[in-house]
């Protein structure tokens, strides 16, 4: 999840902690700032049971990397590779410090924003995609439409969607809702592409 912090928040006082893999129990510092919303632990363990046989060997992209939670359990679960994508320099140089702290290899951050990224023509297709984006700032769509209509999945891609309740997305016609959870303030959603669009 990408979030937006004030330019005075840097100093990582709050955690995340890996839940399950090679990592488990493994806790990271994170930027504790106004509008930095890592996925609880609670809702992070019910994304990775729906997908717990999907992981190894994923291609990842986490979209709106933040403090880099779901990108990070995913490596720790067996994903093949992950690429982070966040535009917040201080979030940024602390994912990179966990990220050395936990010798990751095969991943990569950019440190741009995430719909920017996303609108050129893709360069590689991910078969596991974590869309988290900052809440009441309208992300989630126009990254489900830049995802689909630049060729960045797979055929059988799963595509995590978490937003506010109050924010439902329009799927594109060949994605299928396979997982739904709903909670006083969030939405989160887990998507199976079945094609291409017609």
């Amino acid at each position: 999840m990408q979030k937006r912090m004030s330019k005075n928040s840097s100093k990582p006082l709050g955690t995340i902690r890996v839940i399950g893999g090679r990592w488990r129990g493994r806790k990271l510092p994170v930027l504790d700032a106004e509008g930095l919303r890592p996925t609880t632990d609670r809702l992070k363990e019910t994304v990775f049971n729906w997908i717990q046989f999907e992981i190894t060997g994923a291609q990842v992209l986490d979209a709106f990397a933040g403090t880099g939670s779901l990108g990070i359990e995913a490596l720790s679960r067996g994903a093949a590779s992950a690429i982070f994508v966040e535009n917040n320099r201080a979030a940024v140089n602390q994912l990179k410090t966990n990220l050395n702290t936990l010798k990751a290899l095969q991943c990569e951050v950019q440190e741009m924003d995430t719909l920017r990224y996303l609108q050129t023509q893709s360069t590689r297709q991910f078969d596991l995609v974590f869309i988290d984006p900052p809440f009441h700032q309208q992300l989630a769509q126009p990254t489900i439409n830049a995802l689909e209509a630049n060729q960045w999945l797979t055929r059988e891609a799963l595509i995590y969607v978490e937003t506010e309740i109050n924010a439902p997305v329009a799927a594109p016609s060949n994605w299928q809702l396979t997982k739904e959870k709903t909670t006083s303030q969030v939405r989160a959603q887990l998507f199976l592409r079945t094609e291409s669009e017609l």
